[in-house]
């Protein structure tokens, strides 16, 4: 399913002149919007492939119909977000769930949608149909070296099917860990997981990149071998130059201070990207500032102050994605809901004050900091956001476009009710 431009252009019209009133008051209110509108067109959030279906829990699945059957499909529905937000112009794919036939054809449809392939995920959380050894007690820890091989091999694959698509980065999350206490030598299984992402990394092409991935629990909650941001980047620091820390903002413990952690982890030059989302308990996979638009705030004005710190370009030395369910949600809205919350923390961490603030910081003066940053984010920096999308033809409002061509409507009816989309 395509949109047209004709009617993203007529949607635009209708709302130009309420947009342009917002952007006049908006731009009276911030500096530099000029500057804060470029790096916003600059700026890509990958879309997952397996975000594309409705979510599920432990207990059931209710599809919403019009699912991608196909990684064409996936494609073809990352290309209509692109198109309605232009925000959105990558594709991350999880393997085995997204295996092309005709890698070709595969770059030719995407290149159709200008889209880009982003990091591609290995899977060993899973036992696969044809996988000879189970991922029951682990994978890359595993006490059995043949299931350790096993999962080696699989990542190695992945980098392959990485390289035919045009992909720079593997991504690495490991379920690996234990129930009970006894049930898991911790130093043998931190080894064994050293060795596995060792003979890993040493397959990566010299201008890719590993991400390694933590959680704090789950589907084990006696220990993860991968449990913190510590604990990855004691793997990375490890493994070299190539090798970085992946942060997904539900991975945490409750209450962690996740914008200090991606300070110190872009400091010490080993921050690889996000998996976007958002929580109230844990890994909830909610629409990223659903829950904490505060937070999200924050963690994006660490990074832009440490990004330039370093003078590093804020669209592409970092990974940026999107991680998350959708178990009542439409998912195509709740991507679209997702990419523009990320945009708007993104434009209002741009508009802090950065020497007002530093000279705050500098005097010990508390409150004036902390006005500074409330004051940044309690500003409506939305007319930005939109005006980004205007100049790149993309729609004033995506959600409210989404819903007037009634696309899911469409999907339905190319694809059938009953369709469930690959992966979880």
């Amino acid at each position: 399913m395509l949109i047209d431009s004709n009617k993203i252009a007529s949607h635009n019209e209708d709302l130009l002149k309420s947009h342009t009133n917002k952007l006049v008051f908006t731009a009276s209110e911030i500096g530099e919007t000029e500057s804060i509108i470029q790096k916003l067109i600059d700026f890509q959030i990958a879309i997952p492939s397996w975000a594309l279906g409705t979510g599920g829990t432990r207990f059931g699945r209710f599809p919403g119909g019009g699912e991608p059957r196909s990684l064409e499909e996936k494609i073809e529905d990352v290309g209509l977000l692109h198109a309605l937000n232009n925000a959105s112009g990558a594709i991350s794919l999880h393997i085995p769930w997204d295996i092309p036939t005709d890698y070709q054809a595969i770059k030719n449809l995407a290149a159709q949608h200008n889209l880009k392939f982003d990091a591609v995920n290995s899977n060993t959380f899973q036992d696969q149909a044809a996988q000879e050894y189970s991922y029951k007690f682990g994978s890359l820890q595993n006490v059995n070296k043949a299931v350790r091989k096993q999962a080696i091999a699989h990542n190695i694959e992945v980098i392959q099917q990485g390289i035919a698509l045009g992909s720079e980065s593997l991504t690495v999350w490991l379920a690996d860990g234990s129930c009970f206490p006894g049930q898991l030598n911790f130093r043998k299984a931190y080894q064994n997981t050293l060795e596995s992402l060792e003979e890993i990394y040493a397959a990566l092409p010299s201008n890719w990149k590993l991400f390694l991935e933590y959680k704090c629990a789950e589907p084990n909650f006696y220990s993860t071998t991968v449990a913190d941001w510590g604990q990855s980047y004691s793997y990375v620091k490890k493994l070299g130059d190539k090798a970085f820390t992946l942060v997904d903002l539900g991975h945490h413990l409750p209450n962690a201070n996740i914008e200090q952690i991606v300070s110190l982890l872009l400091m010490e030059e080993k921050l690889g990207g996000f998996h976007f989302n958002d929580s109230k308990y844990g890994d909830d996979d909610l629409t990223a500032g659903a829950l904490k638009p505060y937070q999200l705030f924050l963690i994006f004005n660490e990074l832009v102050e440490g990004m330039d710190a370093r003078g590093m370009n804020h669209a592409k030395d970092l990974g940026w994605m999107i991680d998350a369910s959708h178990n009542v949600k439409d998912p195509m809205e709740d991507l679209l809901q997702s990419v523009e919350a990320i945009m708007v923390a993104y434009a209002q961490a741009l508009s802090v004050d950065r020497k007002a603030l530093e000279i705050a910081q500098n005097e010990n003066d508390v409150v004036t900091a902390q006005e500074i940053l409330q004051n940044a984010f309690r500003t409506d920096v939305r007319a930005l956001v939109a005006e980004a999308r205007l100049r790149s033809g993309a729609a004033l409002n995506p959600v409210g476009l989404y819903r007037d061509l009634a696309v899911r409507k469409g999907l339905i009816t190319e694809r059938g009710f009953k369709t469930i989309a690959t992966g979880l």
